[in-house]
């Protein structure tokens, strides 16, 4: 009988001296949404989208007036040159709608990359984050449900953002 209650002893204090591991969450889109490279990153590149929606615009206006203007002197024209200038207004249309969708893929290609290479830069952070401050895990929440219920003390994202935001000033 002692033999059981000093294996079970042993048992017990061993399992009570077991290394607590340290687990806590992050919001993750809160983190990307505040960090403030990706702040700057959305301010400049509305700056790009505004000028090209303006160049956009101004495009667009001009074939309409060029449009306007065919139609006033298309009935003073003969039928074959009316054609002939009909096709050519369209084909500038179309020429123009081409070149307008190339630049927007592209603007569009651009903003997704820049915004990719930030949030493997908050990856990064937050996996040295979790080492340098002994985190066992660090979950990522998100309105997809990974963590579907966090105690509010594990609840790290304000520290991470205040971090991560920190470390980014230091590097410029």
């Amino acid at each position: 009988m002692k033999k059981i209650v000093a294996v079970l002893t042993f048992v017990i204090v061993l399992v009570s001296c077991q290394e607590q591991q340290k687990i806590a969450f992050v919001d993750n889109t809160e983190v990307v949404s505040k960090f403030d490279k990706k702040v700057d990153f959305e301010k400049t590149f509305q700056v790009k989208i505004d000028k090209f929606n303006k160049k956009a615009d101004s495009l667009q206006q001009a074939i309409q007036i060029e449009a306007q203007l065919f139609q006033t002197n298309s009935a003073s024209m003969s039928k074959k040159n009316a054609e002939t200038q009909y096709q050519a207004l369209l084909q500038k249309k179309q020429m123009q709608d081409y070149q307008l969708r190339a630049e927007e893929q592209s603007l569009n290609a651009e903003g997704q990359k820049e915004l990719d290479t930030l949030v493997k830069q908050v990856k990064a952070f937050v996996k040295e984050y979790g080492k340098k401050n002994g985190y066992t895990y660090i979950l990522g929440s998100n309105d997809a449900g990974s963590v579907l219920y966090g105690a509010e003390g594990n609840d790290i994202t304000k520290a991470v953002i205040e971090a991560l935001n920190s470390e980014s000033k230091e590097e410029e």
